[in-house]
């Protein structure tokens, strides 16, 4: 119960810990956020917590660094979908979120591909708290004040996102510049809007001159991270839905790219892309106690 191991996929990084041996025990808020803590903890943007499940190879469970679930983690799918593959000798697997089934695999490359399920667009579904054309949400809906904020060449009062969930609420922002964005402060603006009622990811894209999207990621509970997952995969179907783009796009965040394949048909999305290990241990004893809190 004290071992964890830490992986990232593009800089987007996580704590894992494998309870598979038992499904009813929790991570107590502080325990959340003293693992996530980079001084204090291991440091992560998320915590995987493995269990054994019953209708696919295993059950995930995402926790951000407050200690708040989240329904969906792309990155953090590929990491364990490769950790599981290497420990179960399969090239295919099943990996139950709260947000559904998910399958990963090895793709030809040596890259992980995952089936994040199919994407939402209904606004009762994003959530939002009133009816709208999810293809084309005003900001100026949530009633937010962000004058003198720099919004990537546009001008505050035509800025629209289009919404959808992949498991969790996502809002993607098109700009004339992503790198300009003030994000560090419109990011946490946009994520508690009353707007959005479960809290919502904000991604701001901008294409570049390759055809490739340039994104950046505010994460609820979490904040700025180099990458996000569901966040791509958000950005491709609204890249997508928009038609500025292709059903294929390739989307480049601040800890490197991924690719994003939307099927109309079926409405799922595919990402691939790269994961890395970083290290296995053992927690400390203070760190063990906050676990045990709340599970006696």
């Amino acid at each position: 119960m004290n071992k964890f191991a830490k992986m990232h996929g593009l800089g987007n990084d996580f704590v894992i810990l494998d309870w598979r041996d038992d499904r009813r025990r929790k991570v107590p808020e502080a325990a959340a956020r003293r693992l996530a803590d980079r001084r204090l903890g291991i440091g992560c943007d998320q915590i995987l917590v493995l269990r054994a499940c019953d209708t696919a190879d295993l059950r995930m469970d995402i926790l951000n660094q407050d200690g708040s679930p989240s329904g969906a983690c792309g990155n953090g799918t590929r990491c364990v979908a490769d950790m599981m593959m290497h420990e179960l000798q399969q090239d295919r697997i099943e990996i139950e979120t709260d947000g559904g089934i998910l399958t990963a695999w090895r793709a030809a490359d040596g890259e992980i591909a995952v089936d994040m399920g199919p994407v939402k667009t209904n606004w009762q579904d994003v959530p939002l708290a009133s009816a709208a054309d999810t293809l084309h949400v005003p900001l100026d809906m949530a009633g937010l004040d962000m004058a003198g904020l720099d919004y990537g060449g546009l001008d505050a009062g035509s800025l629209d996102a289009v919404c959808h969930s992949l498991g969790n609420p996502h809002a993607v922002v098109f700009v004339d510049d992503a790198e300009r964005v003030d994000i560090e402060r419109i990011g946490p603006l946009v994520e508690t809007a009353s707007l959005f009622p479960d809290r919502v990811n904000l991604s701001v894209v901008s294409r570049r001159d390759d055809g490739s999207f340039r994104m950046r990621v505010w994460e609820r509970g979490v904040g700025i991270t180099m990458a996000c997952g569901s966040g791509a995969c958000a950005s491709g179907v609204a890249i997508a839905r928009r038609g500025l783009g292709e059903d294929e796009n390739r989307i480049v965040m601040d800890g490197g790219a991924v690719t994003i394949s939307w099927n109309r048909d079926t409405s799922h999305v595919l990402m691939t892309g790269p994961v890395s290990y970083v290290a296995t241990g053992q927690l400390s004893a203070e760190i063990t106690a906050l676990l045990e809190a709340d599970n006696g």
